[in-house]
């Protein structure tokens, strides 16, 4: 039993949190992406395109924009759309830990990666780097405050693209967990109310699961555009 709502996303409130899931976690991950990766068969199965779309979508995303000319971009980011898939998914499932609804998670995959595009912007030219923060046709006397407001703007990236992430994961997760201590509540002294709690709850499941979707392209879509800064 949950001691709260927001016991949910401690992994040590109990044993199952801190023990089973992590191991439920890259399990069923490992096995999932083994079983539909095409080196796996012979001939591609049908679960093939639960792979394949993924890739094809991320794969096109990075090539429309300069990331393209960046060696070795798409190959990142796309086994980080699968990967934010999977650990989103995987977080909607009972008794389970949602590793991308806690910063720690979020934080330590977009600060690594947006790093590495601004120092591989200021090694590769360090003099287009400094004259991308200022707008061009600007006037002389706003150049410093446009500096600046850019500069901050570059900086604060990782932490939205982060937030984003985790707070959307989290909300989610509130109310189907507000939902199921509800529909708990009422099981045995109103069936109506309770059946109608359950098909919303199944809906919203549902719903949940494209913004699990959504999110992991959002967070990967971020990524690309702010590769358009980089020079080629």
């Amino acid at each position: 039993m949950l001691m709260d709502i927001f016991s949910s996303f401690d992994p040590h409130t109990n044993y199952i949190y801190s023990s089973i899931s992590p191991l439920l976690f890259w399990s069923l991950t490992g096995l999932s992406i083994t079983l539909i990766h095409p080196s796996f068969w012979i001939n591609p199965n049908r679960g093939f395109w639960l792979i394949s779309t993924p890739l094809e979508i991320m794969f096109s995303q990075s090539s429309r924009t300069l990331g393209l000319h960046i060696k070795g971009f798409s190959s990142i980011i796309v086994p980080i759309f699968i990967l934010l898939i999977s650990s989103n998914l995987l977080g909607l499932v009972p008794y389970t830990f949602s590793s991308t609804s806690h910063l720690l998670m979020t934080f330590s995959m977009g600060l690594p990666l947006w790093l590495s595009l601004i120092i591989s912007s200021m090694s590769h030219s360090p003099k287009m780097f400094a004259a991308s923060l200022l707008p061009s046709g600007a006037p002389a006397w706003l150049s410093p405050a446009l500096i600046i407001i850019e500069s901050v703007s570059i900086l604060v990236r990782p932490i939205t693209l982060s937030f984003r992430l985790a707070a959307n994961m989290s909300a989610g997760h509130i109310v189907l967990g507000l939902m199921g201590m509800a529909a708990s509540s009422l099981m045995f002294s109103s069936l109506t109310t309770f059946s109608t709690l359950m098909i919303i709850q199944v809906i919203y499941t549902l719903f949940e699961m494209g913004i699990c979707l959504i999110q992991a392209y959002i967070f990967c879509l971020l990524l690309t555009l702010y590769a358009d800064d980089h020079p080629h």
